[in-house]
Formats: C-alpha cells, sequence, structure tokens
C-alpha cells in the first residue's frame, strides 16, 4: 500500500494552483509545478500520474472556489434584491482575493468544454432551486422587471469580473498603482449594485408610478 505524505500532496497542489492560474493549462509543465513547489519532478508524477489529472483536481477545486459560496448565497432566505447585492459583494471579494480566478475559468472552458462539462454542475445550480421561484414570485406581484435567470446572471456578475479581467489593461491605460486599481474597482463596484437594482426595481416602481397617473388621467 501506498504511504501518501499528504504534505507533499498539498504542497504541490498549491504550487500547481498558482502556476495553472498564471499560465493556463497549456503553458503549464510538470517541470514549472515541481519548481514551483521546490520539489522534483519525479514527486509530481507519483501523486498525480499526469499533468492532466491534476489539472482537473486544480479545476475542480478553483470552479467550487468560484461558485460555493454564491450558490449559499442565493439560497438564503432573505429578500432578492438584498440577496443580488451580496452575490455582487461576494463576487467582488472573490475577484479581489483570486483576481486571475475568472480569466482563468472561462479561458480552461473555452479550450476544453467537453472534458470540464462535469465540472460545471456548481454553475447550473445557480439556475434552479429558491433563486428563481425568488424571481417568478417578484415578477408575478409586479415589483421586478421579467427576466430570465439565464440573463440575469450574467448581468449581476459579468460588468464586474469585466474590471478585473482588464485589471492589467486598465492599470496601463489609465496610469494606475495597485492601491489605485482597488479604489477604481470597489467604486465600480459600487456603480453595478445601484445600476442592477436600480433596472430591476425601481424602474418597475416608476413605470408603475406612471401607470397609475395614465390611468387616472383617463
Amino acid at each position: 500500500m501506498k504511504c501518501i505524505n499528504l504534505s507533499s500532496e498539498e504542497k504541490l497542489k498549491e504550487a500547481a494552483k498558482s502556476v495553472f492560474l498564471k499560465k493556463g493549462f497549456a503553458g503549464t509543465t510538470a517541470r514549472d509545478i515541481a519548481d514551483a513547489a521546490g520539489m522534483n519532478i519525479a514527486l509530481t508524477n507519483y501523486y498525480f500520474r499526469s499533468k492532466e489529472k491534476l489539472f482537473v483536481e486544480i479545476f475542480r477545486d478553483l470552479f467550487s472556489l468560484y461558485c460555493t459560496n454564491t450558490v449559499k448565497i442565493l439560497e438564503k432566505p432573505i429578500g432578492l434584491k438584498e440577496k443580488i447585492i451580496e452575490v455582487i459583494e461576494e463576487d467582488y471579494r472573490m475577484m479581489k482575493e483570486e483576481p486571475n480566478l475568472v480569466l482563468f475559468i472561462m479561458t480552461e472552458i473555452h479550450r476544453d468544454c467537453e472534458n470540464l462539462l462535469p465540472e460545471l454542475s456548481k454553475y447550473s445550480e445557480m439556475l434552479k432551486g429558491m433563486f428563481v421561484e425568488q424571481i417568478a414570485e417578484e415578477v408575478r406581484l409586479g415589483r421586478m422587471r421579467d427576466i430570465e435567470v439565464e440573463h440575469l446572471m450574467p448581468i449581476i456578475i459579468g460588468s464586474l469580473q469585466f474590471v478585473f479581467v482588464g485589471k492589467n489593461m486598465y492599470m496601463k491605460v489609465h496610469g494606475m498603482s495597485e492601491e489605485q486599481f482597488d479604489d477604481y474597482a470597489r467604486t465600480h463596484k459600487d456603480h453595478v449594485i445601484n445600476m442592477v437594482v436600480n433596472y430591476l426595481f425601481q424602474d418597475v416602481d416608476t413605470m408603475r408610478e406612471i401607470r397609475v397617473k395614465e390611468e387616472t388621467v383617463l
């Protein structure tokens, strides 16, 4: 029976996570991972057999990191408006901690969607359950703009994620330091919250008031 040195295995996984996030699957070699972990390349092959097997484990962990907290928020027994704001705040926190995560996930899914498809089940959890039921109820009651969840989720998270995906470009074009970019991203997050909430809820209230006034006149 093989005796597993968990500390060495975990060290390799942490090194692989760092390298894959920076270089992606295609740009990473087993030597890169071994060097980052400060270990012999033979240990990489011993624990994970192949770069492909190690990558799938890392992708699964990173995609779970990307989705798990958001899924938990969507299932919380709170109002829909508060829930959407929490999702945006969580997305901001996650991308601030792991700014390369979204670009990594999107790039790798584009590269090998078929083989990574089983790992995407977490995302499908966002598109069903309590969150969808709340949307349907708010729309039915006329308190929210009628929109499908498949369109709502990209609106909620896409506007903020683009800023982090384009971080290097924004810093270069606008001559930002890291601290200035942090301030910029935080301000942008607040703008996204206001725009999304206004679009989904306040505009509906305004349109309702206009309809009531028109009916009163008639």
